[in-house]
C-alpha cells in the first residue's frame, strides 16, 4: 500500500515511517522541517519521497496528495507552554493545516489516521479516562486538538480516526518538547538534580513511541471508519516514581528535589484503553522500565560520544 506521512521527519512521524517501510509499504513524507529534522530520516531518504511543504499551503498539498491508500497526519506544533505564547500560530498550524489535510483527503476519498491528544480531556475527574469522557481542554494546544476532532466529526463522508496520545516518550524525542521524561533525561545526562513540580503525586500514563507507531498502523488497517481512541498503557505512574526509576536505571545518583507547583498542571492522566483494544485490536508492548532503560542507555552513550 502507499501512504503519506505528514510531519514524517518528526519524532513520532519518523517512527511511523520506519514501521511502514518495515511492513513493506511505499511511503512519502511531507514536513516543513520546523521541528522535524532531516537527520531523523537521512538513513532512509533513498527509500521514501520527501516533500518540504507546510501543511498550511493548500495549493502545494493539492499537487502532492493523490493516489494514496491513506494519510498519517502527524504534523503539528505540540509544546503546551509555547501554545500560550503563540495561540494564533498554533491555531494556524494545528487547525487550519489539519483542515486542509482533512478536506483534500475527503475530496479524494483517502483514509486518514491522525494525532489527537489526551489534552482534549483537560483536567477530568473521571479516572481512568474513557473516550466518552467530557472534553474540556485547559490550554491552547489542547483546544486546537479538540477543534480538529470537531472538524473530523463534521466531515461525514471522511474515513478518519483520531488517536488520543497520552504521554509519549522514546529515543529521538526533541529536547524542546517540554515533557517530564525529556526534562529528567537532560538533568541525568548533565549530573544535575531532578526537579519535581510540587509534591510529585501527579500521575501520568507514559506510552512508548514504538507502541504509538503500531497503533497508527493498526488503526489504518482496521475496519473502523470513524472514531477517536485512547493510546496509552492504562498504567498510572507518579512523577515521584518516575524520577526514582530513571535515577536507578542511570546509576548516576542524581538528587531529586521538589520545586513549586506548576500552574494548570493536571493531577491525574490515565487512559482507559479497553475500547481501543476491542475496536482496533491494539495493545502496548513496551513497559515503562524497559522503555526508559533503552532511552537512558542511548542518551548516556550519545552524551559520552559528544563530550
Amino acid at each position: 500500500m502507499k501512504f503519506l506521512v505528514t510531519g514524517g521527519a518528526g519524532f513520532i512521524g519518523n517512527n511511523i515511517v520506519r514501521l511502514l517501510l518495515k511492513s513493506n509499504h511505499d511511503v512519502d513524507i511531507i514536513d516543513n522541517l520546523h521541528t522535524g529534522k532531516i537527520e531523523n530520516i537521512r538513513d532512509i531518504l533513498n527509500k521514501i519521497n520527501f516533500f518540504k511543504i507546510d501543511i498550511r499551503n493548500r495549493k502545494e498539498l493539492e499537487k502532492i496528495i493523490n493516489n494514496y491508500d491513506g494519510i498519517f497526519h502527524e504534523a503539528a506544533l505540540t509544546a503546551v507552554p509555547e501554545s500560550f505564547e503563540k495561540p494564533d500560530e498554533y491555531n494556524d498550524v494545528n487547525v487550519i493545516g489539519t483542515k486542509n489535510i482533512f478536506e483534500i483527503a475527503n475530496s479524494k476519498n483517502i483514509r486518514v489516521v491522525y494525532a489527537s491528544s489526551s489534552s482534549v480531556y483537560g483536567d477530568t475527574t473521571e479516572i481512568p479516562i474513557k473516550e466518552n469522557s467530557k472534553r474540556g481542554p485547559i490550554n491552547p494546544y489542547g483546544q486546537t486538538k479538540l477543534d480538529d476532532e470537531i472538524l473530523a466529526e463534521g466531515l461525514k463522508d471522511l474515513s478518519v480516526i483520531g488517536l488520543r496520545y497520552f504521554n509519549v516518550y522514546g529515543i529521538g524525542q526533541n529536547v524542546s518538547y517540554a515533557g517530564v521524561i525529556t526534562n529528567f533525561l537532560e538533568k541525568i545526562k548533565n549530573g544535575k538534580p531532578l526537579i519535581i513540580n510540587g509534591k510529585g503525586n501527579q500521575v501520568r500514563d507514559f506510552i512508548h513511541v514504538n507502541d504509538i507507531a503500531k497503533a497508527n498502523l493498526d488503526a489504518m488497517l482496521s475496519n473502523v471508519k470513524k472514531g477517536f481512541f485512547n493510546i496509552g498503557t492504562g498504567i498510572p505512574t507518579s512523577i515521584n516514581n518516575l524520577a526514582e526509576i530513571m535515577v536507578k536505571i542511570s546509576q548516576n545518583q542524581n538528587e531529586i528535589i521538589h520545586g513549586p507547583e506548576l500552574d494548570g498542571d493536571i493531577e491525574i492522566s490515565q487512559a482507559d484503553v479497553k475500547f481501543t483494544k476491542k475496536s482496533i485490536n491494539w495493545n502496548h508492548m513496551i513497559n515503562l522500565e524497559e522503555g526508559l532503560f533503552q532511552l537512558i542507555q542511548d542518551s548516556i552513550k550519545n552524551h559520552k560520544t559528544d563530550s
